[in-house]
């Protein structure tokens, strides 16, 4: 399907802009480049291409969104957020929270993933129960990224990539600690530890192991292992996907 953005107003792009260098400097000094990618993952992972519903649309600022379980902690990368999201009133946050996830990524060494403007917030947040469960196999990968979401058993192993970043908290998830020995850095060691087997202090979920046991997913890994480029080649695919889930669509 072809994407048919919305045209935005010279001012509109010169605030994204500037909201973008303001970004930089605050996940820069929080070190919460983490957190931000995970609020532009939960924002975006909800649409259901059925209903045509959830998805990327700024829904996340509202408490009934951030009291889903999925989301234990994102309140504070709201909170965070909000300072900013004041200096450019004109924003969407639907665009904003999008930014921030962009921006997560480009600031610890990932890739540059393109932005385009223009997602229109939306009343309601979605119900609760879409975005996916750790402690499940890969059945429930591809409910969630292909049959909700309409991505592909490639983009699901691009996207688990982004787990280089961050650690679980036992308060939020469950699980306990980071998934690579240098959680602020985006690179491909998620996959080289993932091959490596599991190590005292290093995190896999159920989730992540699914990816070495299954057929489809396996090549993925060893090939993302091997080939940082070809790893952020995909992953800025998946992620541009991911975040226009139900945005621009002809």
């Amino acid at each position: 399907m072809t994407k048919c953005y919305p045209t935005v107003s010279e001012e509109y792009q010169k605030s994204v802009e500037k909201a973008k260098r303001k970004l930089r400097g605050l996940i820069a000094e929080k070190n919460c480049a983490p957190l931000m990618l995970r609020l532009a993952w939960h924002s975006a992972g909800t649409f259901d291409v059925k209903t045509k519903t959830g998805g990327p649309f700024g829904t996340m600022k509202h408490p009934a969104e951030l009291a889903h379980a999925a989301n234990n902690g994102l309140n504070i990368a709201v909170r965070l957020l909000e300072p900013i999201k004041e200096q450019f009133p004109n924003l969407t946050y639907a665009d904003f929270y999008q930014l921030a996830g962009v921006v997560a990524v480009e600031i610890t060494g990932g890739p540059e993933i393109p932005f385009h403007p223009g997602r229109e917030e939306k009343p309601h947040p979605p119900p609760e129960g879409r975005l996916p469960d750790a402690t499940k196999g890969s059945d429930h990968l591809r409910q969630v990224f292909s049959a909700q979401m309409g991505l592909s058993d490639q983009h699901i192993v691009a996207l688990s990539g982004g787990h280089t970043l961050g650690r679980c908290h036992k308060e939020r998830s469950g699980f306990e600690g980071p998934w690579t020995t240098n959680p602020l850095i985006f690179d491909n060691s998620y996959f080289k530890e993932l091959l490596s087997g599991e190590k005292e202090g290093l995190l896999q979920l159920p989730t992540d192991k699914v990816l070495l046991s299954d057929p489809v997913f396996r090549p993925l890994v060893e090939k993302y292992a091997a080939d940082e480029d070809a790893f952020f080649a995909d992953y800025t695919e998946a992620h541009l996907k991911l975040s226009e889930l139900g945005f621009a669509d002809a």
